[in-house]
């Protein structure tokens, strides 16, 4: 596609194999981006070789975002093959598939903290590290993948609920830390239809939340938020993440994070208190 809102930019998204990072990577390219996509995943990675229309403006990085040489090598192999690097999309994640603080032993907060946090927070720090000083060089930003649940509680258990607040107060301290050569906003995503995973720790490794809208019916009620017929689908979530990144259209923006969420913020209490049956 020529001519689209990120005509000539490169960009770097983790957690780019499926869901929502290979949404935004296929939009991004449809927009003119080139893109390195970098995954755990080796062969989602092929396969979002072989669904480019030009191939030629897609590099990927088979790596873990817990891993910073990896990612300093994914910043390096940007530049080296599109000269620059303009935006870092940070989203690899997982999510604890709400389980309560009364349903976790000790052993396990222990250890699912650990992972959960070491992921969906150090692994966009460690991203961010990796990819400053080349943002710095093109007056790039940084898009970080956010939810609802930077917000609002019960978007998932205590792990991940604090772990994605904390992603929230990183995207402004680092929009502050960063200004005024880096932009650094957010997306905060409501619920989707993705190959998100649980966490290892937890035996939930192997764990789809795709595989739960799999299981829905004409029958299954809709959920409970405003726009409770909007789309699960991932690509209808990327449009902000194109308008944060081109900075011809969103350069005064820093530090804010835009929510899709079907209007979780307006919906008022679905009850009064989450732990009745205690």
């Amino acid at each position: 596609m020529s001519g689209g809102w990120l005509e000539g930019y490169a960009a770097l998204i983790t957690g780019g194999g499926s869901g929502i990072g290979r949404a935004v990577a296929e939009r991004f390219l449809a927009e003119g981006a080139a893109v390195t996509v970098l995954g755990r995943d080796a062969d989602q990675l092929d396969d979002v070789v072989r669904s480019a229309a030009d191939p030629s403006r897609v590099h990927t990085v088979t790596a873990d975002v817990r891993d910073s040489d990896r990612l300093h090598a994914a910043v390096a192999e940007t530049v080296e093959r599109f000269g620059k690097l303009d935006t870092l999309v940070t989203n690899a994640g997982v999510w604890d598939y709400q389980r309560q603080l009364t349903r976790l032993g000790a052993e396990e907060l222990d250890t699912a903290f650990d992972e959960i946090f070491s992921i969906n927070v150090k692994g966009y720090l460690l991203a961010a590290q990796a990819a400053w000083p080349d943002l710095v060089k093109s007056r790039g930003s940084i898009v970080m993948t956010l939810s609802n649940a930077s917000f609002y509680v019960n978007g998932g258990g205590p792990l991940y609920t604090a772990s994605k607040h904390a992603c929230l107060g990183l995207m402004r301290e680092l929009a502050y830390e960063l200004a005024p050569k880096v932009r650094v906003n957010g997306v905060a995503c409501g619920g989707m239809n993705t190959d998100l995973r649980g966490p290892e720790t937890l035996a939930l490794g192997g764990r789809s939340i795709g595989a739960s809208f799999a299981k829905r019916t004409a029958d299954t009620p809709p959920p409970p938020i405003p726009l409770h017929d909007s789309s699960t689908d991932p690509r209808d979530f990327t449009g902000p993440y194109v308008l944060l990144a081109a900075r011809e259209q969103s350069g005064p923006i820093t530090g804010h994070a835009i929510s899709v969420d079907g209007g979780i913020g307006v919906r008022g209490f679905a009850r009064a208190a989450g732990g009745d049956e205690l």
